[in-house]
């Protein structure tokens, strides 16, 4: 896949769930499958991690015909103490994601869904 880094072994600077609720903010309507090509995940994992972000009120959703239409709740305040003391929301979070995501888009050619 172009534009998508190699797979690897260790850390990363995101944990799943993050780059899950980024994927969602970027299309409220996308299917898991969608959501889990884009973050090289199994369909079963960002199922179970969609469950997660919504018993903890980060995320819930509508049912459309066949579908989802998700709804974040961009006031919610991090969950890491660190950042929850700061009063970090998940707003500022997808903003810095987002803008990064559609500021390498717009370097590399590539078409964007974000919309800022």
């Amino acid at each position: 896949m172009d534009g998508v880094p190699e797979s690897h072994n260790g850390w990363t600077f995101l944990t799943n769930h993050a780059r899950v609720l980024a994927a969602i903010a970027d299309n409220q309507s996308a299917r898991v499958r969608d959501i889990a090509a884009r973050c090289r995940l199994t369909e079963r994992a960002v199922q179970k991690i969609i469950a997660d972000l919504e018993q903890a009120g980060y995320l819930s959703h509508v049912r459309q015909g066949r579908g989802n239409t998700y709804q974040i709740d961009p006031g919610k305040v991090l969950r890491h103490p660190t950042e929850a003391g700061q009063g970090l929301t998940v707003a500022s979070l997808l903003s810095l994601l987002i803008n990064d995501e559609a500021h390498r888009a717009a370097l590399s050619g590539e078409p964007t869904h974000a919309s800022g």
